[in-house]
């Protein structure tokens, strides 16, 4: 049975983390520099959305970068929500903005990303981005910080650029971005979904095979081809375990290389966000330069 490498995201984002390190204490060291700031929005009472911000201080702090952390009691209604998104958006000494999803339900995270000044939408989930990503205007954009971790762990193993790829998943947070970042990168892109009959028919062509559905065990040995390359960015808790959308115990020994869940495109997500707030902060500067 041939070998599969496991493409693991911690060793990408320790490197990434040293440059960002790097990016701030040049800022900062600056005549006139400021602490890059990040501003996370908590909206719901699920200990795991909490947990999450927690670890993303604790990142922040490593970095040298101020995280502040604003409160949303769901109960104050979706005006509550919108008018501090506002605040922060108009807020100079604020540099990028996280909405930490998921909102609480009664909440719309559509309306309140909308809100976010997308120069500071370190998520890169603004229509704005998203759009700016899709004219193939990337390099004026922040790219949603997942897409972009699927990315860096693929071209790990082997350059984009005229590769058969397949994409398996249209959501919002991954795939509607990724589709359009691997065609800005020369990729020949297929996109599948769980509604595609024949899935194995569909990926079969494809070199790399990105997985992003939120259905465990969506793809599997039987569906890939020996020597594909797969990055799994699918999450779920099955019996209180986070698995991915890949069946790793029968995709190994058929693909090449494989993320694993946990341990795959996760560690360099988080990282990502950082780095996003370092472009955010590039962005602002050069408003600012055509404003004045």
């Amino acid at each position: 049975m041939p070998e599969t490498v496991l493409l693991r995201g911690a060793p990408l984002a320790e490197a990434l983390r040293a440059e960002i390190a790097e990016q701030v204490a040049l800022l900062t060291g600056q005549d006139g520099g400021s602490v890059p700031t990040l501003a996370v929005v908590v909206a719901s009472a699920d200990p795991a959305v909490a947990k999450y911000a927690e670890a993303k201080g604790r990142t922040a702090a490593k970095l040298g970068i101020e995280l502040t952390l604003e409160r949303v009691d769901p109960a104050d209604g979706q005006q509550a929500l919108d008018a501090l998104i506002d605040r922060l958006s108009a807020d100079p000494s604020i540099h990028g903005i996280l909405l930490e999803l998921p909102l609480d339900p009664r909440l719309d995270a559509e309306r309140a990303i909308r809100r976010i000044a997308p120069e500071k939408d370190v998520d890169g989930l603004t229509p704005v981005n998203l759009g700016l990503i899709a004219a193939g205007r990337e390099s004026e954009a922040i790219a949603p910080a997942t897409p972009l971790a699927c990315i860096r762990l693929a071209e790990s193993v082997t350059p984009l650029r005229g590769k058969r790829v397949a994409v398996v998943g249209r959501g919002r947070s991954v795939g509607r971005a990724l589709i359009p970042m691997l065609i800005n990168r020369d990729a020949t892109v297929t996109v599948c979904h769980t509604k595609t009959p024949d899935l194995a028919a569909a990926i079969a062509p494809a070199e790399i095979v990105f997985v992003a559905c939120g259905a465990p065990g969506l793809i599997g040995g039987r569906q890939l081809q020996p020597g594909q390359i797969v990055i799994d960015a699918g999450i779920s808790v099955v019996d209180d375990k986070v698995v991915g959308d890949v069946d790793a115990a029968t995709a190994t020994g058929v693909a090449a290389a494989l993320t694993p869940v946990p341990g795959g495109v996760g560690p360099l997500t988080s990282t990502l966000i950082f780095h996003n707030l370092m472009q955010a902060i590039a962005l602002q500067r050069a408003l600012e330069g055509r404003q004045g």
